[in-house]
Order: C-alpha cells, then sequence, then structure tokens
C-alpha cells in the first residue's frame, strides 16, 4: 500500500506488549507501516512487543508515542473509531465494508486518516471516542464480542 494512502493505526491504553507486537506483525502483514501508541500500560519501549511482533520490530521501534489521544490524532482528518459496544453518540455507525469505503474515499481526497483501537480490558472511552468521524463495528458473536488488538 502506498504510504501517503496508509492509515495510521493507533492504539490507545494498550496493556500487553505481547499485543502491541502482535498488532505490528499484523499490520506489517497488510502493508501497513504507520503505528501510533497512547500511553501503553506496561511502559515503552516493551521488549515483549518487540518479541512478539515477530519480524516486525521497524514497527515497534518506529511507533509514535504519546500521552493523549488527543495528541496522537491532533494531526489527523479523519478518524475511524473501532468499539463493539453501542453508544448513543451523534456519529455515524458503519460495518467494516462501508467504513472502509469511507476510508478509501477520505484517502483519495488526501485527508491524513486513522483508526483508533482501544484498550484490552474496556476498549475505547466515550473521551476517545469524541475525537472519532466514524464508528466502526465489527460484527461478531452478540454473546460474545472481544477481539484482540491484532484481529
Amino acid at each position: 500500500m502506498k504510504e501517503n494512502l496508509q492509515p495510521i493505526i493507533i492504539l490507545v491504553r494498550p496493556q500487553l506488549g505481547e499485543n502491541i507486537g502482535a498488532t505490528a506483525r499484523a499490520m506489517l502483514n497488510c502493508g501497513l507501516e504507520k503505528l501510533r501508541i497512547v500511553s501503553p500500560r506496561d511502559g515503552w519501549p516493551n521488549a515483549k512487543a518487540i518479541r512478539n511482533s515477530s519480524g516486525a520490530e521497524k514497527l515497534i521501534y518506529n511507533a509514535g508515542l504519546f500521552d493523549s489521544t488527543l495528541d496522537a490524532v491532533s494531526d489527523l482528518n479523519y478518524v475511524i473509531a473501532c468499539t463493539t459496544r453501542k453508544r448513543d453518540l451523534r456519529k455515524p455507525q458503519f460495518g467494516i465494508e462501508e467504513a472502509l469505503d469511507e476510508l478509501i474515499i477520505k484517502n483519495f481526497q488526501g485527508n491524513l486518516c486513522g483508526i483508533l483501537f482501544g484498550s484490552e480490558s474496556s476498549g475505547l472511552m466515550n473521551d476517545d471516542l469524541a475525537f472519532a468521524d466514524l464508528i466502526l463495528s465489527i460484527n461478531t458473536n452478540k454473546d460474545f464480542s472481544s477481539l484482540n488488538l491484532s484481529h
């Protein structure tokens, strides 16, 4: 994927270095190389993230580190937030195909785009979602909708 068309993947308050590493690995498999991390619980840099990246260390070493979601998205023109929880927000909520269509359109219009993912235990907070233009909900089992960051 051309670098200028790549969305920036933003992990908000990730808990486990292993999950950050697995995310970097999944990203590189898909040709994505821009990673930002907001307030990782176990500090940064994180040896477990590097080990679990299985060859995607360059994403870990080049990841931007931010203190807040606002700081991480302040230079972006378009932000998609991923959550499975239904929220009472006045934002468009799309499935994956519609959200990706919007992302592609925004990219080709020259917008710098990002995709927010929340922590493993609680996902994104409403304060994080306030920075999003669109909410992406991936259909999962209604009785068990917990996805790992790398998914």
